[in-house]
């Protein structure tokens, strides 16, 4: 179950099947979509000499070329296919398609094919994103993408098909045909669940595999169950790099930062091309700054080494390597750039002592002490808004049905310290967004003595430091589904039941997942051999995009008002950030 091999696969297919020269022809989606698991170099190597976009209309005709054309089944990327049909560029057109195609639309592909250049048209169902081996997301984040309309219970039309049709796209491209599983609470869960157990009865023959020993199960969450944890800052490098400073399908932008080199401003980060990162993206900023050390240190090694040539064997040996230890000096350079950001920002923030209060306010019910702290960071003023607003959410949702609570007090704290007023409307929005009302689980262990307890006694064991005290919700809804004992009075099936112990769970996470859950996905994969976990969403997730989306959803259904919103001085959403553009990797 690897998501990144499973597009692969897809793309070799189609290559290989088209011999000689050829071009390759892509939407604005797919593009994206190829550029997260395959290089431009690595096209080139395969006869593909010329990557472009199919509503480019300024591409110059060339006959002696084959044309493989990747898109979207959308109405947009179908229409360009028959503009592009009515008057091709190429000798022969490969279709593929990345979902199922309706026959309407093959029918008006085969009218307007009057060259006859049309040799083939398939469904590669390659119609997600894939990060890791065992992450994925659909793209679909606000402002750009909603998902709400009216109100928390209803989903955006275009949103539900996209969602629907790149989970039966991961379906298919894994083949497996899941027992369904969904969060009681979560009408969109519901929602979605049912249509895809329709879906996939509807679409029979596709779906006839080899039915395994024990049934796959697919589970259906909500973000809104665990706002807690797109909140809190991370420790590890990949979730780091996101939060600190981001990455959009697979890119980083460093253009920003004071002193950066010109082919630094832009730099990859894929599992798949960088063994560095694949080795490191897991690890704490502790342990992440001694691998870099050895990383340099092996570098200059091979930089010396290399001025030694004092034969024709080291020649040769010298001349072959070169390539290695070119690409060797380009990665030293970019982690070396990534890491001492992430520092600079971690020191100029004060964000060790903002994560020590957030892992304590997520974890421990220490009311006082925790209020004391709280107020005294508040009043500091190198401390980044952002960082405060947080902390105040942070509040806000562990004691929000306390007699206690202090939340219209911090509320004005954070006013007399000048905090912008839409940043501080965040916290009314993520209370109308995800508070106690909105959630399933017992988040923070506050309703009962049993519960309370067995958390006391979690955050004592297996505690790496300070920083790591929070698990996921996730891990312990995983944990009792790996055990068979997911409750289903809480996770109903669709259709079936089952008792066994699974071996394969896809878990979704609609409103969004998390590198933080990525990471305790990759652990709990490590830890249960015979178990494999693959997790996706409809994006993933920064503490920023996350507040965005709240912003967004409630702005669009409650206007900025209601209970929370009135007491806690909601205020219009914040503009949207510019989207990147998706572009191939260069290397």
């Amino acid at each position: 179950m690897d998501v990144i091999k499973a597009v692969q696969n897809y793309l070799n297919k189609m290559i290989s099947e088209v011999t000689g020269m050829k071009v390759l022809l892509m939407d604005a989606e797919t593009t994206s979509i190829i550029s997260m698991v395959m290089t431009q170099t690595q096209l080139l190597q395969r006869e593909v000499y010329l990557i472009d976009r199919i509503d480019n209309w300024q591409r110059e005709k060339m006959k002696h070329l084959k044309c493989i054309c990747f898109v979207r089944p959308t109405a947009e990327s179908v229409q360009a296919l028959i503009e592009e049909l009515r008057d091709p560029r190429y000798g022969d057109y490969y279709l593929y398609f990345s979902n199922t195609l309706k026959k309407s639309d093959i029918e008006r592909l085969a009218e307007v094919d009057e060259h006859e250049v049309v040799r083939e048209i398939q469904e590669y169902y390659a119609d997600f994103l894939s990060i890791n081996s065992d992450l994925f997301h659909l793209n679909l984040a606000a402002p750009t993408s909603q998902l709400f309309v009216e109100n928390l219970s209803t989903w955006d039309p275009r949103a539900f098909t996209r969602t629907t049709e790149g989970i039966l796209a991961l379906l298919l491209a894994l083949k497996k045909k899941p027992l369904i599983r969904y969060e009681k609470t979560s009408a969109l869960a519901k929602k979605l669940a049912g249509e895809l157990s329709y879906q996939i009865q509807q679409e029979g023959p596709l779906f006839d595999f080899r039915r395994p020993d024990t049934s796959p199960i697919l589970l259906i969450l909500d973000r809104r169950n665990d706002p807690v944890t797109p909140l809190l800052l991370q420790w590890t490098y990949q979730a780091m790099v996101h939060e600190l400073i981001g990455i959009q399908n697979g890119r980083v932008d460093l253009s920003g930062l004071p002193d950066v080199r010109a082919e630094m401003k832009e730099v990859v980060l894929n599992p798949e091309q960088d063994s560095f990162y694949r080795k490191s993206m897991f690890l704490n900023l502790g342990d992440l700054g001694s691998n870099i050390k050895s990383y340099v240190d092996e570098y200059q090694t091979k930089h010396k080494s290399s001025a030694q040539v004092e034969s024709i064997t080291d020649m040769k040996k010298f001349v072959e390597d070169y390539p290695e230890f070119r690409k060797l000096s380009g990665n030293v350079t970019k982690h070396v750039t990534l890491v001492g950001e992430l520092s600079r920002q971690v020191g100029r923030g004060q964000l060790m002592e903002v994560g020590e209060l957030e892992q304590s306010l997520a974890v421990n019910d220490n009311h006082t002490q925790d209020l004391k702290t709280l107020r005294a960071l508040l009043e500091r003023n190198n401390i980044p808004d952002d960082a405060r607003v947080r902390l105040v959410l942070l509040y806000a949702l562990r004691y929000e049905k306390a007699q206690s609570n202090a939340t219209p007090q911090l509320i004005d704290l954070l006013a007399r310290s000048r905090v912008a007023d839409h940043k501080i409307a965040m916290v009314g929005h993520v209370l109308q967004y995800a508070g106690s009302d909105q959630r399933q689980e017992d988040l923070f262990s506050n309703t009962n003595v049993v519960s309370r307890t067995k958390n006391l006694f979690k955050g004592l064991q297996g505690v790496e430091n300070v920083y790591t005290q929070h698990a996921p919700q996730l891990v312990a809804t995983l944990q009792e589904c790996i055990k068979g004992k997911l409750r289903e009075q809480l996770y109903p099936f669709t259709e079936g039941t089952t008792r066994d112990k699974p071996q394969d769970i896809l878990v979704f996470m609609i409103g969004g997942a998390t590198y933080a859950e990525a990471y305790e996905v990759n652990k709990l994969n490590a830890a249960n051999p015979g178990v494999r976990i693959v997790l996706g969403g409809t994006t993933v997730h920064s503490s920023q995009s996350f507040l965005r989306e709240a912003a967004e959803s409630v702005g669009r259904w409650g206007g900025g008002s209601g209970k929370n919103a009135k007491t806690y001085g909601a205020a219009s959403s914040p503009p949207g950030e510019r989207q990147n553009t998706a572009r191939m990797s260069p290397v």
